[in-house]
């Protein structure tokens, strides 16, 4: 099965073309700039699998949590080159890439929510056990001394494993392959208010 796959729900942007053979490009620090260097990445990763955007059999994005704007880009993208293709979609999660970039059996995926604050699911022997929730530095504490080991995309305090979220996207899709969807089904996961909703 073929499907490209991108990540635009954080400071990366990751896209990948998962086939008999895998593409796996990130761009390190683009926050903001998605919406410019998105479709550039797209053409990029097909021309490197010598394939074009309709040899692919789904298309798939992560939904959230994470840049509020960035996920809106991902869905968008991801929805108007399945309606314009006729293909099923594969949603995924940020916890989802991370998961699936870590081979601790018990492990607390986490996303930062700013201001000491987290988004967090908590995954056993690859199955998601504890639901996405906000959570706070006492609440991801509280996961950790039941035995979760704490993964994230960076070094967000002492302790936490650093995985790689483009690796774990080609490893989410190729795993989650079967789960793909109409396109009308993608909807952003937001686990509380976007910044501007929370002032107003």
């Amino acid at each position: 099965m073929n499907i490209l796959a991108i990540d635009t729900s954080g400071k990366q942007l990751n896209t990948v073309f998962a086939g008999e053979e895998a593409v796996v490009l990130s761009l390190k620090d683009c926050a903001m700039r998605h919406s410019v260097l998105l479709m550039g990445e797209i053409e990029r990763a097909l021309s490197l699998a010598g394939k074009r955007a309709a040899d692919c059999d789904a298309f798939a994005c992560v939904v959230g949590p994470g840049s509020f704007t960035g996920i809106r880009i991902g869905i968008a993208t991801v929805k108007g080159l399945c309606l314009a293709l006729g293909k099923p979609a594969l949603p995924l999660t940020s916890f989802d890439c991370l998961a699936y970039a870590d081979k601790s059996a018990k492990k607390l995926c986490l996303v930062d929510a700013g201001h000491g604050n987290f988004y967090g699911a908590c995954y056993e022997d690859g199955a998601l056990c504890f639901p996405p929730a906000f959570m706070c530095r006492e609440e991801a504490d509280a996961r950790i001394a039941e035995g979760y080991a704490p993964v994230a995309a960076e070094a967000l305090f002492e302790g936490v494993v650093t995985a790689d979220p483009a690796a774990g996207l080609l490893a989410a899709v190729r795993a989650r392959q079967d789960a793909c969807c109409g396109a009308h089904a993608l909807e952003a996961l937001y686990l509380r208010k976007s910044s501007a909703e929370e002032k107003r």
